[in-house]
């Protein structure tokens, strides 16, 4: 769209919204793997006293956060727009992060990491709904891909930066560094982002966009959504993936928080572990370029389960100290197979579920994932505490994607067709009226 229409003043800068909200995202994969980064430095602060368990705790109120802010973003996006709500979360977790530079002791530490996840919960929810909206007829599902790499590339980003500042100045300046690009990023999301054309349509029609939104995913029946995938032979499925999405995400947030502490235990240099971190998410940016062309040609049942089976086995593989450049190879391959994972379980839910329920069963599957992602830091934490999670950690991380190849490969492979499933009535029957009038 080369120019701008009455309905969209910002439609000219269509360009602008993929490179834009990549960015968005990738800085919230620094901020998400910072604490990885920064752990093994923090365990070294006298003064604070904290143990694994402990620095466990403080990963899991931030990813508590994280998940608040996910649910809740739906409804603030529904109320102020799509635009205003990526400079809301930007905004909110840059200012965060970089209070965490000055954080005291710990329990301000982990209330500053609550409050900055709560922004971050909200940036790739809204960027996904932005990029897909703006992306060319049939490229949605690349699209969304290609905007995940951000996460990895910002931890990436992480590590390499981590590399470079920790040993001259501190755990803290990391915080300072992960807030500064906002410096650049902010005014050119005012600037440049524009807002969600259904938004202003909506908006324009004279109809409240909360309204809109709140019809079109209604309250009312959102529990028998969530009933119809235990019904029309659809029960097997649901709790498969629900396994799976649990265990995939218990990997990507175990290893992105504690893989650099583990690798400390197992005789590492700081630098050479956060070196391994880098490696582990330069593999999830490759693995999530070609996972997707893998699951065109082989399907994604066969994927997924190759995937997360390949994944055991690269786990599995870590628990023995390679020497040289071998375990750099193998940490790179984990991360091709571990993270691109649970891309596969999301591209897989939304190919079984018909399309009456897919937004509840990807919503479902997407809950249940998040409290793996809680759990992988606990556990690993636990690990720690014990001295044993090298390489008792990896001989856990090899089952849990071992559970995660068994358990998608219980998914039934004849669900029940879309008109097998009853189509309830809602508030969003009623907008298609009020839709009508404002068209004519």
């Amino acid at each position: 769209m080369s120019v701008s229409s009455p309905v969209n003043p910002r439609a000219q800068y269509a360009g602008w919204v993929a490179p834009l909200c990549w960015s968005a995202v990738a800085l919230e994969g620094f901020d998400l793997v910072v604490l990885g980064v920064v752990l093994p430095s923090l365990l070294k602060e006298s003064s604070w006293g904290l143990n694994p368990n402990s620095a466990s705790l403080i990963s899991v109120v931030g990813l508590i956060g994280v998940m608040v802010g996910a649910l809740a973003i739906g409804t603030i996006s529904d109320i102020i727009g799509r635009r205003k709500t990526v400079l809301l979360t930007v905004i909110s977790f840059s200012v965060f992060t970089l209070l965490c530079a000055f954080a005291p002791n710990p329990q301000i530490f982990a209330l500053l990491r609550f409050l900055a996840g709560l922004g971050l919960g909200g940036v790739l929810p809204t960027a996904i709904a932005l990029v897909n909206e703006y992306a060319r007829i049939g490229r949605g599902g690349r699209a969304t891909t290609s905007l995940m790499t951000g996460y990895h590339v910002g931890a990436v980003l992480t590590a390499l930066i981590g590399i470079l500042v920790i040993e001259s100045f501190g755990w803290r300046s990391m915080f300072v560094v992960g807030a500064l690009p906002a410096l650049v990023l902010v005014p050119l999301l005012w600037r440049y982002l524009p807002e969600s054309t259904a938004f202003l349509q909506a908006k324009q029609a004279g109809i409240n966009p909360a309204e809109v939104a709140r019809a079109e995913r209604p309250a009312k029946n959102s529990g028998r959504s969530v009933a119809l995938l235990f019904k029309h032979g659809l029960a097997r499925s649901t709790i498969a993936f629900w396994v799976t999405s649990f265990m995939g995400l218990l990997l990507v947030y175990g290893l992105n928080t504690w893989l650099p502490q583990i690798m400390r235990a197992a005789g590492y240099e700081l630098g050479a572990a956060l070196g391994l971190l880098l490696v582990l998410n330069v593999g999830a940016v490759l693995g999530l370029l070609f996972a997707g062309r893998v699951a065109d040609r082989i399907g994604n049942r066969r994927s997924t389960i190759v995937w997360f089976a390949t994944a055991a086995v690269f786990l599995a593989l870590l628990s023995i100290k390679i020497p040289g450049v071998g375990i750099y190879l193998a940490v790179l391959l984990t991360g091709i197979f571990v993270f691109s994972a649970q891309v596969l379980v999301y591209a897989y839910v939304a190919r079984v579920y018909p399309a009456s329920v897919r937004g509840a069963s990807l919503g479902a599957a997407s809950g249940i994932g998040r409290l793996g992602a809680i759990t992988g830091p606990l556990i690993t934490g636990v690990l720690l505490t014990a001295g044993i999670a090298y390489p008792w950690g990896f001989y856990l991380f090899a089952a849990v994607a071992a559970i995660g190849a068994v358990a998608v490969s219980l998914v039934n492979r004849n669900p029940a067709p879309d008109e097998e499933l009853p189509v309830t009535e809602t508030d969003a029957d009623r907008l298609g009226e009020t839709r009508g009038r404002a068209v004519r």
